[in-house]
């Protein structure tokens, strides 16, 4: 049987400010390790219409979680992240992992 799409249940903007810490995580710019496992990332500060994060622009639109404490909150409780709102947080071994099938939807990537 194949897993469970989301089995953590999490919403639209849950899932995309999750996306968003993911990437990221994998960016050195906006991360760095943790004392515990997982990824320490600070978020960038969103700008006009849209921002790049590394080859990749999001629209200002769908980072709108990354200033809503209530969704760092939720993220928190189910074990993704360890909040340090509104300067960061951890991204744990879980939320790395976690697949949101959102990627390609909000990291538009240049196709040159």
């Amino acid at each position: 049987m194949p897993p469970k799409r989301n089995p953590l249940g999490l919403n639209a903007l849950q899932l995309k400010t999750l996306t968003l810490l993911q990437e990221l995580a994998r960016l050195p710019e906006y991360s760095g390790p943790a004392e515990e496992s997982g990824i320490t990332v600070r978020p960038p500060d969103p700008h006009g219409n849209h921002f790049h994060l590394g080859e990749a622009v999001v629209a200002t639109r769908d980072a709108t979680g990354l200033r809503n404490p209530a969704v760092w909150v939720a993220l928190e409780r189910r074990g993704l992240i360890r909040s340090m709102y509104p300067h960061g947080a951890v991204v744990t071994p879980l939320g790395l992992d976690y697949e949101t099938g959102l990627h390609e939807a909000i990291l538009h990537k240049s196709d040159h």
